[in-house]
């Protein structure tokens, strides 16, 4: 399984940039792929091409009307484990013995 960690805006477009993120998001949350969205960007977990189909629609329909598009991506790869959006957060919360915030 993949966790994948992406953001991408339009350069060009002002200072806020939501109209166009939200579309995205609009791609990720119908794809079916399960993700946290974060203040920076988006988190995907599953299949390498599904996360990547995903990433690749977003782009796609933001370069429709966007002439250029800012995008990172961070990948994250282990073999049989799922479940890590959540996991990964409780693993941290166990060795501080405490709730953060999510």
């Amino acid at each position: 399984m993949v966790l994948l960690e992406f953001s991408m805006s339009p350069l060009g477009k002002g200072e806020s940039v939501g109209k166009y993120v939200s579309r995205s998001l609009d791609i990720i949350d119908k794809s079916g792929v399960d993700y946290r969205l974060n203040p920076m960007g988006t988190v995907l977990e599953g299949d390498w091409n599904d996360v990547f189909t995903v990433v690749r629609q977003c782009f796609e329909r933001m370069r429709k009307d966007c002439n250029r598009i800012s995008c990172t991506i961070k990948v994250d790869y282990r073999k049989g484990h799922s479940g890590r959006l959540s996991s990964k957060v409780a693993s941290v919360e166990k060795h501080l013995k405490r709730k953060v915030r999510v």
